[in-house]
């Protein structure tokens, strides 16, 4: 992204990426984000929400996915369907074992052939794990037979409430959204959520409030980091 994107904006980066924060950040709408901002005497429109968060979410998302710390070496697949439109589709899920979410993929169909699709994806980018844990679709294990055979592989109903687990933030945002308009909507839209929401979400259980607190701190640095580079680089 380069400093031509926001030649032609009359808000600063300050204003722009903070709205993108608002909105993928909350269960907010644009009108909501609208209306925050205009408390705060910014005054601008709905559709300039949604136009900047088409224009800059999906950067911003990849530079946070740069940035973020390499994943562990289990993970979790798990699907979970999305009405769309009044036919089902299924969203894809892969999080390591400390709930951090590695890859989306949103699906007509809930088959082999899905599930290899999203298994390349989530490749492309991360190394291979140690181990894959799934629930008792078959999908997986046909997939994991054909791409990665030497990789352990477990499969079991009760082990893998941690992906499943993952899906509370899309359901809630789901609802809040009034569902999605569309497989590419869903897809464009949770493609800039996901990155944003781990990386703002760290695992409250496991810090004492100071850590917890200091943690948050960084994470807003590298934040306006993100921002800055993506008006700069």
């Amino acid at each position: 992204m380069s400093t031509d994107h926001y030649k032609r904006h009359r808000f600063p980066t300050e204003i722009i990426s903070y709205c993108v924060w608002l909105y993928h950040r909350f269960d907010m709408s644009f009108r909501a984000v609208e209306e925050l901002l205009f408390e705060r005497g910014v005054v601008l429109s709905y559709e300039t929400v949604r136009r900047w968060c088409l224009k800059f979410g999906s950067e911003y998302a990849r530079r946070l996915k740069r940035r973020r710390a390499l994943p562990g070496d289990k993970w979790h697949l798990d699907e979970v369907f999305l009405n769309i439109g009044g036919e089902r589709r299924y969203l894809w899920r892969a999080v390591d074992q400390y709930g951090n979410t590695l890859d989306i993929l949103v699906t007509k169909k809930r088959d082999k052939r899905a599930a290899k699709r999203f298994l390349r994806k989530l490749l492309r980018n991360n190394a291979k794990p140690r181990v894959f844990v799934t629930d008792k679709l078959r999908s997986y294990g046909a997939t994991l037979k054909d791409l990665l055979p030497h990789t352990e592989h477990r499969q079991s109903l009760y082990l893998n409430n941690r992906a499943e687990n993952s899906h509370q933030r899309t359901r809630r945002r789901e609802r809040a959204l009034q569902r999605f308009k569309s497989s590419r909507h869903a897809q464009r839209f949770l493609s800039v959520f996901e990155p944003l929401n781990t990386h703002f979400c760290p695992p409250r259980h496991l810090f004492k409030a100071p850590d917890y607190r200091q943690a948050m701190q960084e994470r807003f640095s590298t934040w306006r980091e993100v921002a800055e580079l993506a008006a700069t680089a």
